[in-house]
């Protein structure tokens, strides 16, 4: 399940969820039947359904929400070490330009922690901790306008294959050169 903040909930939302849990639980109590408390609650009837019978096998307990399905790879401490890391810029770490990529921060964190996490495993990590893509404000200034504009004009038109011309459609799907 995907969640806007990027993953997991905020705490006011695992909040709710447990009171309506808890509420699905008194309800089951009083004798309702499923599609009643899902209709009451907004939920689904198969999650009052398996609410219903965890609550039977082992009690309320079993209702309770036991926190996150995994543990994060980097706990606070880590991230802490990789912020620090990270401010000391790709150059610092032996990468020829400023530019932190998703691809580099794998390789420190490789490197670093002896971790291995996906590409957007740490995209979501960095999101979830308040980072996010860096976009320049301005242009370079070593930027050269004219060679930009020579190299659009002169070597772009060879590298982009040719636009296909539209040409009159068939209407039989079996014979497209029919019309």
């Amino acid at each position: 399940m995907r969640y806007p903040q990027g993953g997991g909930l905020t705490a006011e939302r695992q909040a709710f969820r447990e009171r309506v849990r808890m509420e699905a639980v008194g309800m089951f109590a009083d004798g309702r039947g499923s599609t009643e408390i899902a209709k009451e609650l907004r939920v689904s009837v198969r999650s009052v359904q398996r609410w219903r019978r965890a609550w039977r096998e082992a009690g309320q307990d079993a209702v309770r929400s036991r926190g996150p399905a995994s543990r994060p790879k980097l706990n606070k401490m880590l991230f802490a070490v990789l912020e620090e890391e990270l401010a000391k810029g790709p150059v610092a770490h032996g990468w020829p330009d400023q530019r932190w990529t998703l691809a580099r921060i794998k390789t420190l964190i490789g490197r670093r922690f002896h971790k291995p996490m996906t590409l957007s495993g740490i995209s979501q990590m960095l999101r979830r901790h308040g980072w996010s893509h860096q976009v320049p404000a301005r242009r370079a200034v070593e930027r050269d306008e004219a060679a930009v504009a020579g190299w659009v004009k002169d070597v772009w038109p060879h590298v982009e294959p040719p636009r296909r011309r539209s040409r009159p459609g068939s209407c039989s799907k079996t014979k497209p050169g029919f019309r």
